[in-house]
């Protein structure tokens, strides 16, 4: 099964880095994915990822290493969820990477991978001899303050995250802009990306205040079936220390929360680590609006590509450390991409039914809701998704059915879960008893 690919880039020296520092750097290359990185205790640590981007590395070598891959090969041309993530410290060139220095006016070898991403999709799509028709849908949404906000309609705040099993986890209510050639695209990302939250600090004059995610809904119809995926670009907020960034006030809370909702990105990474050996069997997506969204796009039916953007400059060694050992954690994931394909026939059909159960299950909450705690209709709404339980409202049989389902995987589950604890104490007390006798002999 495919790695996650990760990438690091170490941005150029600004002016006031250089001022304080000189050329002095926190990094030392030994090749094009090893370098030994040099923390705030003058300590050395080395570190390898599939790529690492440094002073002489342009914005078209990224684009080639992450985005094309995705987006050419297993990607979301042929039918596969994909996702392009850029994580990293406020003002370590995150957004830059992402979009160049403007996302409509700026020369070739500036632009960022949301361009070049989007020029790249259409090419793929249109030389593709087997795709008869296609159609690409483009929706723009930020988690600010953990609020979904719609960029293309502000008047949209407070969007709700769902789930069904033909769309997966999705933006209920979102602005879905139909576009057809690059041109139309940037044009529609321009609009977008000027509604974002912005806000200075002292360590950037125009920081993200939000999580940005550019999302690209691809439907093709081919000879023998219909296939469609999404590829998620997402924009990250800045990691920040408040001593760091002064920020105070409401700049102080959107910190919190930024920092709070990334944290929950690195739970989610590490459990899918854990899940990976075998350890861990809980995936916190729930924990932030940012991690359910991007459920899709981490783990198991996505192609994931992290550039971890970071400072060289030897007064941000602490953060930039913090965004390595993120990337190395992320590097053990294992992803196995899943086409979403359907045979024409059963296509529409398979759709109606899985949206008339998921609405019956919603009901069914909704009325549950005025007789059991908050946090119990919680709880049965997530064996619900887990065990992949829908049924008819009006069917008494079948509710009940459902309870008995949910009931009996449950304790199964609970029951493995004891036996290996068992095992594990019995371990433990065998390697005791080994001690003892050990301690005995001396």
């Amino acid at each position: 099964m495919p790695n996650i690919r990760v990438c690091a880039l170490f941005r150029p020296l600004n002016s006031k880095e250089k001022a304080e520092h000189g050329d002095i750097v926190s990094y030392r290359m030994l090749d094009s994915e090893t370098f030994v990185f040099k923390d705030e205790k003058e300590e050395e640590i080395q570190f390898c990822f599939d790529r690492v981007f440094c002073q002489g590395s342009e914005q078209g070598d990224i684009y080639e290493f992450l985005g094309l891959p995705i987006v050419k090969g297993i990607g979301v041309a042929n039918g596969v969820n994909g996702a392009i993530i850029t994580y990293g410290q406020t003002g370590a060139g995150k957004t830059y990477s992402m979009e160049g220095p403007s996302i409509r006016e700026c020369n070739e070898k500036q632009k960022g991978l949301l361009p070049r991403v989007v020029d790249g999709l259409f090419k793929v799509i249109k030389q593709s001899d087997e795709i008869l028709k296609y159609t690409i849908k483009l929706s723009m949404v930020e988690v600010y303050m953990e609020r979904v906000r719609d960029l293309f309609d502000l008047s949209k705040d407070n969007l709700q995250i769902k789930e069904s099993k033909v769309q997966g986890i999705f933006v209920g209510g979102v602005t879905e802009v139909s576009i057809s050639d690059t041109t139309e695209a940037l044009q529609s990302l321009s609009r977008g990306i000027a509604n974002r939250a912005v806000g200075e600090t002292q360590m950037n004059m125009a920081s993200s205040r939000s999580h940005c995610i550019y999302i690209f809904l691809v439907q093709q119809e081919l000879r023998k079936e219909r296939r469609s995926g999404k590829l998620f670009l997402v924009d990250l907020a800045g990691s920040e220390k408040a001593e760091k960034t002064g920020a105070e006030g409401k700049v102080l809370e959107e910190a919190k929360t930024i920092n709070k909702s990334l944290s929950a990105l690195g739970n989610v990474i590490n459990a899918l680590t854990c899940e990976t050996t075998g350890r861990a069997n809980h995936i916190p997506y729930r924990d932030s609006k940012l991690t359910r969204i991007l459920q899709d796009a981490l783990g198991g039916k996505s192609q994931t590509a992290l550039l971890c953007c970071c400072s060289p400059s030897p007064e941000n060694a602490s953060e930039s450390l913090s965004t390595l050992r993120f990337s190395a954690r992320a590097k053990h994931i294992k992803a196995l991409p899943h086409a979403s394909a359907k045979e024409d026939e059963d296509t529409k059909g398979l759709q109606n039914v899985s949206e008339t159960k998921t609405d019956a299950c919603e009901r069914i909450l909704q009325k549950l809701s005025q007789q059991l705690k908050p946090e119990d209709v919680q709880l049965l709404e997530q064996l619900f998704i887990l065990e992949g339980i829908f049924f008819d409202p009006y069917s008494v049989e079948e509710i009940e059915s459902a309870y008995n389902d949910v009931t009996l995987r449950t304790i199964s589950s609970l029951q493995k879960t004891v036996e290996e604890l068992v095992a594990t104490v019995d371990g433990l007390k065998k390697e005791n008893q080994i001690l003892k006798n050990l301690m005995r002999r001396c």
